[in-house]
């Protein structure tokens, strides 16, 4: 956009003060051009992109350089940037006073990706691209002093957020062009040079989009359960994790195969669908996990160091990003060594596990992070993990401390407990219980049944449904029913308990194939859960 203006200046004073020498003096005339141009590009807010116009101002005056619109360091920086890079690419840069405004103003914008929006902003406010060429398009990049364009993170979200905002393309750097593909219906122009974003727009060079991969991009081999000897019921559990969105703890001595266990739970989750894949590749991306820009289509799993902070876990920080929790968006959270992560790190992950979702609030702006995983947990009984044994030199002061870490409503929110001891020699000699393609093809029949049942409603597996989906469609016979209640009337369960128990309930029944939920599978519940409540199930 190219706007001139031109002012006229006349002397006020009255026609007689002005006669001079029988004739009036000429008005004064000064002209002046202003010249401003807009471009769109997108910022980084949460997972998500918000749009972001990038006016640049251009007038005669003293040759100045200055960016505002709540810009961090990087944006700020962006300064030496864009005027090397465009010297150096055979582009003038402007001897006057430029100024360039990042709208809205109350946004903090963060990162170098606004480099090449302000460096074709000038070009056309300088005439050097038509600035037609910038109305339906958006603009996205970091650039090098030599011109170069530097692939940056967020390249999916961006993509989606032009595509949300009606553009026809979008520029960026050519290492993100692949990943910007994966957004159907958008013009996917990538550069390697500012050059060669300027030949695109203006249309000089053929514009060549990327293709989106269809299919898995890492083929690395992964864990199997067929390496798995003994542990049955372990298998079972992770089944039903996997086949309902079960939370899982697992407990026992040291060396009995809990880890071994937790990291082959992928192995047997159903493959991400086609949302589901854009939205885990989007968290990735926008946390800087990604480098081939592929699409996701396998559960991530994320197993974080017990010394992680609650920011980390969570999410949050000065600069808010997504913590381990998102990362873990429509995979496996595995949680080794429970007991020794701080007990307020743990206790920030309640809510959570409740509501699938963390809200960040920082700078008066709120950032929700979705936190829909299964959580895998292992844990040793005792410090020196041998209580209940002559080998546990334990005090009952270790004992007392080590059960103080973890809280009542976080293990309230654990559906299946497991208790891990070592398999036997002859176990140990025979071949494996099962294999994951098994396991997998047992928990995807069980996950089909439940996307017809839930299919107009907001959950995808059992774990998901509310108190009001329980009350529809998990249905008890009248033993069921009973023994349920038996259960929850001797004080082993909470009123969370007693639905989660129920959701556990309905996935069991699941993988058995049946619509009803009998006292059995409400019995196999209960034995899954806390030791204190299957000890129910015998009154019942």
């Amino acid at each position: 956009m190219r706007c001139a203006w031109r002012s006229e200046t006349v002397d006020a004073k009255p026609a007689a003060i002005r006669h001079k020498a029988g004739q009036l003096r000429a008005p004064v005339v000064r002209s002046f051009e202003l010249v401003l141009s807009r471009v769109t590009t997108f910022a980084i807010r949460g997972i998500d992109s918000l749009r972001v116009t990038v006016e640049v101002d251009v007038r005669q005056g003293l040759p100045a350089f200055a960016i505002v619109g709540l810009g961090d360091r990087a944006v700020r920086e962006a300064r030496e940037r864009v005027r090397f890079a465009l010297q150096n690419s055979g582009f003038e840069f402007p001897q006057r006073r430029v100024t360039v405004n990042l709208a809205p103003a109350y946004v903090r914008k963060v990162g170098a990706g606004f480099d090449l929006a302000i460096a074709c902003g000038i070009l056309a406010a300088t005439g050097q691209v038509a600035p037609e060429t910038l109305q339906r398009c958006a603009v996205f990049g970091e650039l090098s002093l030599s011109g170069e364009l530097r692939a940056g993170r967020g390249a999916l979200a961006i993509a989606e957020g032009a595509a949300r905002a009606g553009l026809e393309a979008i520029v960026l750097p050519a290492g993100n062009a692949r990943e910007a593909a994966l957004v159907p219906g958008l013009d996917v122009l990538g550069a390697d040079t500012v050059e060669d974003a300027v030949a695109l727009l203006r249309g000089d060079m053929p514009s060549v989009s990327s293709a989106a991969d269809e299919g898995p991009v890492d083929e690395a081999e992964r864990a199997d359960l067929c390496e798995v000897r003994g542990h049955p019921g372990p298998i079972r559990a992770l089944t039903i994790a996997a086949a309902g969105g079960h939370n899982l703890l697992m407990a026992g001595p040291p060396g009995t195969g809990k880890t071994m266990l937790a990291r082959r739970l992928p192995s047997i989750l159903p493959l991400l669908t086609g949302p589901e894949a854009i939205e885990v590749t989007r968290i990735h991306s926008v946390a800087g996990l990604r480098s081939d820009g592929g699409l996701i289509s396998e559960p991530p799993f994320r197993a974080p160091h017990h010394t992680i902070s609650a920011a980390g876990l969570v999410g949050g920080g000065p600069l808010p990003a997504p913590g381990e929790a998102t990362l873990a968006h429509h995979g496996v959270l595995f949680l080794d060594e429970l007991s020794e992560f701080n007990r307020n790190v743990l206790e920030s992950m309640r809510q959570p596990l409740e509501d699938g979702e963390i809200v960040v609030v920082r700078g008066q702006q709120a950032m929700a992070y979705p936190t829909r995983f299964i959580l895998v947990a292992a844990t040793n009984p005792c410090p020196c993990g041998h209580a209940g044994t002559p080998r546990c030199r334990c005090t009952d002061n270790d004992h007392a401390r080590h059960q103080r870490k973890l809280s009542g409503p976080l293990l309230d929110r654990i559906d299946l407990v497991v208790d891990v001891q070592r398999p036997s020699a002859a176990d140990l000699a025979a071949g494996p219980v099962t294999t994951s393609d098994t396991a997998r093809a047992d928990a995807e029949h069980a996950r089909e049944r439940q996307r017809a049942r839930l299919c107009e409603t907001p959950a995808r597996v059992n774990a998901e449904m509310t108190a009001a989906l329980v009350s529809e469609h998990v249905r008890l016979d009248a033993l069921g029913d009973r023994v349920l209640r038996t259960a929850y009337e001797a004080g082993r369960l909470s009123t969370r308990g007693h639905h989660r128990v129920l959701k556990v309930a309905r996935t069991i029944a699941d993988l058995a194939g049946q619509d009803r939920v009998t006292a059995d599978h409400v019995r196999a519940a209960l034995g899954w859960r806390l030791e204190e409540a299957g000890d129910a199930v015998a009154a019942a």
